[in-house]
């Protein structure tokens, strides 16, 4: 049995651990890793959203800016023009206004289409989620933990929205020369503790936080192994959690073939294995790209684990 908590949307209430909730990815970028940009246009995003939601998501997921590896990364603060000069534009920072120009469209008009419907911004900057949550938005999904933007713990506690803090070590331009670790799930619990304290101490209420372990952001493919077999751990933290494992590289690891790496249009079986054990391990939300699949399969792991 995994723990049941309600998730405070400010406007209502989401039950968590009665069965598992499936987040849809909706990338709004021309750069993402998962789908090469096939959603950048604004009526393409709104349209792959709506199948989404038909398909089984109890969430979508809006992001305008990737966090892939490698990928340069800026606080609210600044602005893409200050990206070093040559850098071809899927290389540069994407600004804070490029990023609204891309998602606030898009939760406009799926809440518009869909007033029902539970939207999520993947942001890391505060004015995007601010501006996300006028328009319809119920949940600011942070990958950086809130750390990136000095504003952003601030402005989650005047919003009344929920809220995902994930576990991410460095920036993605960083994650290739970081150091290893030998215990990354003991670091991974530390850190979301001490962080999630910090957001309440802030003002942002323990009811309306979920946790995410971040798989594959700043860890190396090893380090996404134990992560996967120990999530359970995760519990002691006493938060409802998500997890994010859909295409990732450490599955195109796993599923590597004559020394290459299973490519990214070859990792669904993989994925749908990971997120059924991240589901018997406890997992609340299955944050994914292939949500008929995945809830599918959170049918059936639902039994188990209900």
């Amino acid at each position: 049995m995994r723990p049941v908590f309600e998730w405070n949307l400010g406007s209502r209430s989401l039950p968590l651990g009665k069965r598992t909730l499936v987040m849809g990815v909706v990338n709004v970028t021309p750069d993402s890793f998962s789908d090469g940009g096939a959603h950048f246009d604004r009526d393409l995003a709104v349209e792959y959203g709506l199948r989404l939601l038909e398909d089984g998501a109890d969430i979508v997921d809006v992001g305008g800016e990737s966090t892939r590896p490698g990928a340069k990364v800026l606080p609210s603060t600044e602005s893409a023009a200050t990206a070093p000069a040559g850098l071809q534009p899927q290389k540069r920072p994407v600004s804070e206004q490029e990023e609204l120009q891309r998602v606030i469209p898009v939760i406009a008009a799926l809440k518009q289409k869909r007033p029902e419907a539970v939207i999520s911004v993947d942001t890391y900057k505060a004015s995007v989620a601010r501006a996300a949550v006028e328009a319809g938005a119920e949940i600011v999904n942070d990958v950086s933990g809130f750390r990136w933007d000095p504003q952003m713990v601030k402005t989650l506690a005047g919003l009344k929205c929920g809220v995902v803090l994930m576990h991410m070590r460095g920036r993605p331009e960083e994650w290739r020369t970081l150091p290893p670790i030998s215990d990354f799930v003991t670091l991974v619990k530390r850190e979301l503790r001490a962080w999630a304290d910090g957001a309440q101490i802030a003002g942002v209420k323990r009811e309306r936080i979920v946790l995410d372990p971040g798989f594959g952001f700043g860890k190396s493919f090893q380090e996404n192994y134990p992560l996967l077999k120990r999530f359970d751990e995760l519990h002691e933290l006493r938060y409802p959690l998500l997890a994010g494992v859909s295409r990732k590289s450490f599955i195109g690891r796993a599923l590597a073939r004559n020394g290459n790496d299973a490519p990214v249009a070859e990792r669904l079986y993989g994925t749908v294995a990971a997120e059924t054990a991240i589901i018997l391990k406890g997992a609340h939300i299955i944050r994914t790209h292939d949500v008929r699949a995945c809830s599918d399969a959170t049918r059936i792991a639902d039994v188990v684990v209900s």
